[in-house]
């Protein structure tokens, strides 16, 4: 009997553990407030994300934390006046703590993260996952790196080429996690913002898994110029000598890079364009990292997935539809040997399966819509969705 109960109490568990292991959850890993250069405060921007179904959100300014007391003058413009009162309204002069002095100036001291993030974390529900946008330059181009829950500020890096630059900001967080044990994470932001990174410059990288296959501010350029490439095509090509040397395979981010959040349109980076969904054990930083590092996640811009298996044998998936709206699924990738990627297997629908031939160097999956982005930065951009690349032997 005692076995029985024992084996029962495990199915149980197993069951338990798979049902958690199923859990996808909804988060932005690139956000900015008023502690850098977005234009609304904390609490409001959180509020928004919660109330749109996300479950994650890394607020990532600039080359800070929300640490300490810090206190910005609000701007006399109407729309910046409009702003605070709403703030106000919404949290209450108990909670905002504001000055008013000679010739109409308003002073508001901002928030800290760990200030408001009690408002809105709930176990299962909603995290909010400390980062930082460490920014620097190299002669004019701009090299942007996120860490992701980062338990430390830490102090942008200079050097003598692009590469050294990233590389030297990349150790930065690795070495903060080693050091402290936090699990976190770098990942490379929006390589043509300035036409700052080129593939090449990512090529020579060690130890970054992760950049912004799409990024929704309106002025990265992610499909490329008539001589540049967009960011698919860089994501292609480091892959391809990723692969061939050895290294684990990069992956995709879709992400908001929002800045504005009471102007709306192209011109703004606005919440809501790009975001991950993610598979994870439960709704903590170290099940999110850890899913994150293994490619159980996908990148979107509306494009929803019922169901995504992925191993060395294949990958399969079938859509969320939408009614009237269409779909294409590509599977892209290379075999070895080959120097370019090319469309494997196309599907018209909304589920596809890919099975390795066994001499792929690796195959990910490409979902396009014939529904219009909403708030699109670019005209005719529709909704879509990435899928992680893998290997028959993956690392």
């Amino acid at each position: 009997m005692g076995q029985k109960i024992s084996f029962a109490i495990g199915l149980l568990l197993i069951a338990g553990q798979v049902a958690v292991a199923q859990s996808w959850y909804k988060g932005n890993l690139h956000t900015h407030s008023l502690w850098s250069d977005g234009d609304d405060y904390p609490e409001m921007i959180m509020e928004w994300y919660q109330a749109n179904g996300y479950h994650f959100v890394a607020l990532s300014d600039h080359n800070t934390l929300q640490e300490g007391e810090y206190w910005i003058s609000v701007p006399k413009a109407p729309a910046r006046r409009r702003v605070f009162e709403r703030y106000l309204r919404s949290f209450g002069p108990e909670w905002v703590n504001f000055r008013r002095g000679a010739e109409d100036s308003l002073l508001v001291r901002l928030k800290t993260l760990m200030e408001y993030r009690p408002l809105f974390e709930e176990v299962g529900k909603f995290l909010i996952l400390p980062a930082e946008e460490i920014t620097s330059r190299f002669f004019g181009a701009p090299i942007h790196v996120n860490a992701i829950n980062v338990r430390e500020k830490i102090e942008p890096a200079s050097g003598n080429s692009v590469t050294e630059v990233m590389q030297r900001n990349i150790d930065a967080v690795r070495e903060q996690r080693r050091r402290t044990g936090q699990p976190m994470f770098p990942h490379l932001n929006h390589p043509n913002f300035g036409w700052a990174v080129t593939a090449e410059d990512l090529m020579a990288l060690e130890g970054e898994r992760f950049f912004e296959v799409y990024n929704g501010h309106p002025l990265v350029n992610n499909y490329g110029d008539s001589t540049r490439l967009g960011t698919e095509a860089i994501w292609d090509r480091v892959n391809l000598h990723y692969k061939e040397a050895g290294k684990p395979l990069m992956l995709g981010l879709a992400t908001d890079d929002s800045h504005n959040y009471y102007l709306f349109g192209p011109r703004y980076s606005n919440s809501g364009r790009g975001w991950v969904m993610v598979k994870a054990d439960a709704l903590t930083p170290a099940a999110l990292v850890s899913a994150l590092e293994a490619g159980n996640f996908y990148s979107t811009t509306g494009v929803m997935l019922d169901t995504l298996i992925q191993t060395p044998a294949k990958i399969q998936l079938t859509l969320k539809p939408e009614a009237g709206v269409n779909y294409r699924i590509q599977f892209v990738g290379a075999h070895r040997g080959d120097t370019q990627t090319r469309i494997l297997a196309e599907v018209q629908g909304t589920a596809a399966t890919y099975y390795f031939q066994g001499d792929e160097a690796f195959v990910r999956a490409r979902i396009s819509s014939d529904k219009p982005k909403f708030n699109p930065y670019y005209p005719g951009e529709v909704e879509m969705a990435w899928i992680q690349p893998i290997s028959p032997n993956r690392p």
